[in-house]
Formats: structure tokens, C-alpha cells, sequence
């Protein structure tokens, strides 16, 4: 089964905002832009922060961080996920541990190959639009720690 870029509308508004996230760490991981695109609010504004290194509107995210994450072999583990928002609101924060493996494309089952291990946080805030749907208009990923080859992912 293929995944899906729609939200099921039985969701409560935190189920559904912990959906938007999980759907852009799918897309991420999949290589599927797709489904990384709904989860993203469309805005010249919509920022991807990467350590300090921001990224905004949707085609700089696709270009600047999709285009160079998407192709590699990875796996994004989010948990820990908190959010932030008052009832009936209609913006909301979250913040995640994630851990992110990383290798070359078509490396990942590859024995032996070198691959970077990542852990931080994310930082997300969100919008409800005018359809009810949450999207992301600031993902700020802090990376903590690395352990492997940085050069898997161009540092």
C-alpha cells in the first residue's frame, strides 16, 4: 500500500497535527516530495530551518533541503512529540526528538557502507487552514549530535 498525502478527518486536532509531521518525515524518507507538500503551509513565508540555515517558501525547502535528503537511503524516527496550542485554536507548536539514519542512495543495504547517524529536535509551528488541515509554516530541526560520516548528508 501506498502512502497517502490526505489526513483522515476523524483525527483530533493534536492526532492531526502529529499526522502533518509524521507525513513530511514519510515523504522525506520515501522520496516522495508528494507528500511532504501537503504537509507544508503554501506561503513565500513557510520556513525550513535547518541549524540556522533557513530555507523559505516551498520551492527553497524542495530545492535547498528536500532535493539533497530525499534521494539518500534514510530513516527519520520522531518521538517525544508535544504540542502546544489552546483549545479551538487555530495555530499550534510542537517540538519532537527525532533520529535521523542517513546513507548514500542505494547504500543503505550495502554491507559496510558509511552512513551518519542524527540526533536533535524539531521545532514546528503550525497552522489550521482554511480547509481545517494543519500545515507547517516553520520547521527548525537542531541537530545535537552526529555520529558517522558527515559527508553522507554534505557537512
Amino acid at each position: 500500500m501506498s502512502p497517502t498525502a490526505s489526513t483522515p478527518h476523524i483525527l483530533s486536532s493534536r492526532e492531526a497535527i502529529t499526522d502533518t509531521i509524521y507525513r513530511g518525515v514519510l515523504g522525506i524518507d520515501t522520496n516522495n516530495f508528494d507528500l511532504v507538500l501537503p504537509a507544508l503551509h503554501n506561503s513565500p513565508t513557510t520556513t525550513f530551518d535547518l541549524n540556522g540555515e533557513q530555507h523559505k517558501g516551498i520551492e527553497a525547502i524542495k530545492t535547498c533541503a528536500f532535493d539533497k535528503v530525499g534521494p539518500l537511503d534514510t530513516t527519520h524516527t520522531v518521538s517525544n512529540v508535544r504540542i502546544e496550542m489552546e483549545d479551538g485554536a487555530e495555530t499550534a507548536s510542537a517540538t519532537a526528538h527525532i533520529l535521523g539514519q542517513h546513507y548514500r542512495a542505494g547504500e543503505g543495504l550495502v554491507e559496510n557502507s558509511r552512513g551518519v547517524l542524527v540526533g536533535g529536535l524539531y521545532f514546528v509551528d503550525l497552522v489550521k487552514d482554511e480547509h481545517g488541515a494543519w500545515k507547517i509554516t516553520m520547521w527548525r530541526i537542531k541537530v545535537i549530535w552526529m555520529d558517522g560520516d558527515k559527508g553522507v548528508i554534505g557537512w
